[in-house]
């Protein structure tokens, strides 16, 4: 089976997208070849069976060049692949859905987001099958879509027991855009030293595009004050392999994202054995009872968030070693790479 994967960017090296160079390496242990279609190429190490041609954003190339590059490159391989996987960009569904449909190729999309749009039906209507994490995605309620692990390599992220961790820290970790809430965190943090606590909030990532600058430029204004009392640190992003690291030395991983995505980063924390705190409701169905109570806070809710904090800031330091054991535990059961790679093969065949 040789299967044509089609995503943003391949690069080792990046911070947010770099986890998806690894999913390329997974592919190449299962399917005869694997050719890949990406709008950015920047560090990359295969496996002979892999081969990458990327669109030319790194060369600063024109739209219209991307999309004569794309058809070119679906022409020249159109014995080279049976089956098309699309991760998160409904476009490329809708560019080649009517040639693969013709040349008889299965279509697969991956799309993983609370909200769609004219664009995102298209691309499950042309698709044979729509992947995605949690069943509250915009994907989600459509019948073709089947409900898949997250994919984290278990191997990479780890608990690393010789790594002290940072007092009284907490870790926000990602990419920096409206979407992760930050915000709220930020309120939250307000909370926590108008009450006296010690702590020191870690937020490492960066912003891509202008709005997300806008962004991150109001939330560092909005945190001047914690900042300058070094409870708030705005860390600069780090790639994607890196992070097993920054995940073991910090005491809990907060992530804000509303139910509908389901952060990757909340994974690997778990699969670091880093207790975690979200609002994403998707993870309800894989935590126990205790775990929803002592994990999940309500959606755009600082005070909740803050007295969730202060609770596991204030627990021993073996009552969080194990919950953090069981959270990986969960990680590693549910939401393994390996997982995610045997879930592809019962559908792309």
């Amino acid at each position: 089976m040789k299967i044509l994967f089609i995503t943003q960017k391949v690069d080792k090296n990046d911070d947010v997208l770099g986890a998806y160079h690894r999913w390329v390496e997974k592919m190449a242990e299962r399917f005869e070849r694997v050719s890949v279609i990406c709008l950015y190429k920047g560090r990359v190490e295969m496996p002979g069976n892999v081969f990458i041609h990327s669109l030319g954003k790194e060369e600063g190339l024109s739209k219209l060049k991307y999309f004569c590059n794309f058809y070119k490159f679906l022409w020249l391989w159109r014995r080279e692949y049976d089956s098309v996987l699309v991760h998160m960009n409904p476009v490329y569904v809708i560019l080649g859905g009517l040639l693969w449909k013709i040349t008889g190729k299965h279509i697969f999309m991956w799309y993983n987001h609370p909200k769609g749009n004219l664009m995102v039906r298209l691309g499950i209507i042309l698709s044979d099958r729509v992947f995605c994490t949690s069943p509250f995605s915009f994907a989600g309620k459509f019948n073709k879509t089947a409900i898949v692990s997250v994919g984290v390599d278990i191997n990479i992220f780890d608990k690393h027991r010789e790594l002290s961790k940072l007092k009284n820290s907490i870790l926000c970790l990602g990419r920096i855009s409206v979407v992760k809430n930050i915000e709220i965190l930020i309120r939250a943090a307000e909370i926590l030293d108008s009450e006296g606590l010690d702590f020191v909030v870690n937020i490492v990532g960066g912003a891509v595009s202008e709005s997300d600058k806008r962004y991150l430029s109001g939330i560092s204004r909005m945190a001047k004050d914690l900042a300058g009392k070094g409870k708030i640190k705005f860390l600069a992003p780090v790639a994607n392999n890196d992070t097993p690291k920054i995940y073991n030395e910090n005491g809990i991983f907060v992530n804000l994202t509303p139910t509908g995505s389901f952060d990757k980063s909340i994974v690997e924390a778990m699969a670091c054995g880093t207790p975690v705190l979200v609002s994403n409701k998707t993870l309800e169905s894989f935590f126990s009872s205790d775990m929803i109570r002592l994990c999940i806070f309500e959606e755009n809710n600082p005070r909740d968030l803050a007295n969730k904090i202060s609770y596991l800031l204030s627990v021993s330091a073996s009552f969080r070693d194990n919950l953090g054991e069981n959270l990986r535990e969960i990680a590693v059961r549910c939401h393994s790479l390996d997982n995610l790679m045997n879930e592809f093969l019962v559908y792309i065949k």
